[in-house]
């Protein structure tokens, strides 16, 4: 048990807002046994404050119950208290699971996986984000990594003394602008671990003064953030990574080249649940070293699915290393419903033994003709959902049927704006 005066029991919902209750501290024991009241139209909050029109109403109730192995501790720091923070599951009022629970949705899929291929999920979210208002520095600089002291040096105390286990941290190329990053767990782990990432940098920054952004773009003229989930795959009996042959082309396991068909396949009606804001389409576009088209590429840094590069040094085994990053994600997005569909659509294209795609080399040129485009905009990506028959088939109807309302009332807050003007609405709230 923590030692903080308040818990805090949170879900995170179809815009990646980390919403839920607190309780006092004393009464921690209990709420980890019971839960907290919530409520099946929180589903439909967006990300501007409204509730969108949904199928629950006024009526039902759930409750958030929390998973007592994700409990995060935020210390006090001068006059702001500490928090102990947990992930929940939402559940019907007797405990049954509530079938619109992202995280439930999550969990689903990679038990899923298991029991068709018998492989688990290998994953790690990278997260760009920015603090404006610093000294400023060269990109990728020690003069810009130093003007974010002593916040820098903090977070990463931090989230290794919650286990949250964090592998680096740098200043990126944009304004302003870094990377954290956490070392890969099992997929469930990873999802929960990106929640609590962004939680912890807010409110860390915050107490120094700093208001972290994660917004897909402050300057639609600017650099973006990005969210790049990494996966790999292995036997959940033996622990062997099964993406690796080194015989095949980009040392691609015909398995792995399967599932990224899969994702390939079904990617534009995916991006309604991966890039979850307006502004997250003008991110999404060519020379912005996000993801410019529908391609599997070798260490391309515009594909929609990159394989990653591996290394030797100090004896590392390339097997081992071997990961899929998919790069049309950003923290809009809920990482549950992320994780979830891209599992989900590997699992697809394993299952229905999709045709190999094609891997574009490490030196192909930055006009790459014949790549399908991403769609332009949420609006285009929702109505791809509504095409793609197998995407759609893997929800229940209330979480899908929510999901497209929440976002085209989100598309409706910021309609008539420009480009400039999307861009900071969304920022104001990540």
């Amino acid at each position: 048990m923590g030692s903080s005066s308040t818990v805090f029991v949170a879900t995170s919902d179809l815009s990646g807002i980390t919403r839920g209750r607190a309780a006092p501290g004393h009464a921690e024991e209990g709420v980890l046994r019971r839960g907290v009241g919530w409520v099946p139209a929180d589903l439909a909050l967006t990300a501007f404050g409204q509730i969108a029109p949904n199928p629950f109403g006024s009526t039902g109730d759930l409750r958030l119950v929390p998973d007592g192995s994700s409990g995060v501790d935020l210390p006090a720091r001068g006059d702001v208290p500490g928090v102990r923070l947990y992930l929940a599951d939402q559940t019907l009022p007797d405990g049954t699971p509530w079938q619109n629970c992202p995280r439930a949705f999550a969990r689903r899929a990679l038990e899923d996986l298991r029991r068709a291929t018998g492989l688990e999920v290998t994953a790690a979210f990278e997260h760009e984000f920015m603090l404006p208002g610093l000294d400023g520095g060269a990109p990728l600089s020690f003069a810009r990594f130093r003007s974010a002291e002593p916040f820098g040096s903090e977070l990463v105390a931090l989230l290794d003394r919650t286990g949250l286990e964090p592998e680096t941290w740098l200043p990126e190329f944009g304004t302003d602008q870094f990377e954290i990053t956490l070392r890969p767990a099992d997929g469930m782990t990873a999802a929960d671990r990106a929640i609590v990432l962004r939680e912890v940098v807010r409110d860390l920054a915050s107490r120094h003064g700093h208001r972290a952004t994660f917004a897909p773009l402050l300057d639609p003229d600017g650099t973006g953030n990005g969210v790049h989930v990494h996966l790999s795959l292995r036997d959940a009996g033996t622990g062997r990574p099964v993406l690796y042959d080194p015989a095949r082309p980009a040392g691609l396991s015909t398995l792995g080249g399967r599932f990224c068909a899969g994702i390939l396949r079904h990617a534009r009606a995916l991006l309604s649940f991966t890039a979850g804001s307006p502004s997250s389409y003008l991110r999404l576009a060519p020379h912005r070293w996000s993801s410019a088209g529908v391609f599997l590429a070798e260490r391309h840094r515009e594909a929609l699915l990159r394989i990653c590069p591996t290394s030797g040094l100090g004896g590392g085994v390339e097997a081992d290393q071997y990961n899929l990053e998919f790069r049309a994600a950003d923290a809009t997005a809920n990482p549950w419903l992320v994780l979830g569909v891209l599992v989900r659509a590997g699992l697809q294209g394993v299952k229905e033994d999709y045709a190999q795609p094609q891997v574009w080399p490490e030196g192909a040129g930055p006009d790459l003709v014949g790549v399908p485009a991403l769609p332009r905009s949420m609006e285009e990506a929702l109505l791809e959902l509504d095409k793609d028959a197998v995407v759609s088939g893997w929800f229940p109807e209330e979480l899908l049927e929510t999901h497209r309302s929440v976002k085209r009332s989100e598309l409706a807050v910021v309609s008539g704006l420009d480009e400039r003007d999307v861009c900071g609405r969304v920022a104001d709230v990540y």
